[in-house]
């Protein structure tokens, strides 16, 4: 079985209703700007987007927790600047929250439902998705110890 890369991302500060202001994406936009860096990080290639990658971030700022699905296989029309990531969370942010569990599309490649990181990872489980922590304190992992179906999570500065 081919490794498929997931990310699960939590934005403890980042909007996920309202307004984001592009030009203050460190402030008032809830550290969005670490959020974009990480989906970059994740998801581009020098000269394209990783086919094997799925990516959750978790919007945990002002209002209901949203949770923004790309899939590198799908995605379309994003470009690898943060201004470009985030613009496409500005668009989806002023639409309701869907339902936990109902997954709106977006545009290519990206969908919206509800929920938090507990949510995510309960999906994971289910898949038989082996959770790992990124942490700047946490232990070492080689490729060796790494199983085929495995999720990453990692947060903003807040852990």
């Amino acid at each position: 079985m081919a490794l498929k890369r997931r990310f699960a991302i939590i934005g403890n500060r980042a909007p996920g209703s309202g307004n984001l202001n592009l030009n203050d994406l460190t402030g008032t936009g809830g550290r969005m700007d670490v959020i974009a860096r990480a989906i970059n990080s994740a998801l581009f290639l020098s000269h394209g987007i990783r086919k094997d990658t799925q990516i959750v971030v978790h919007l945990m700022g002002n209002g209901p927790p949203r949770r923004v699905f790309l899939d590198g296989s799908d995605l379309k029309g994003v470009s690898p600047d943060e201004r470009s990531i985030s613009g496409h969370f500005k668009s989806l942010i002023k639409t309701p929250v869907p339902p936990i569990g109902r997954f709106q599309p977006v545009s290519a490649g990206i969908r919206q439902s509800g929920g938090d990181i507990s949510q995510t990872l309960r999906e994971w489980h289910d898949e038989g998705v082996k959770c790992y922590i990124l942490d700047m304190n946490g232990e070492g992992i080689t490729d060796s110890q790494i199983d085929d179906k495995c999720g990453f999570v990692l947060s903003d500065d807040i852990a």
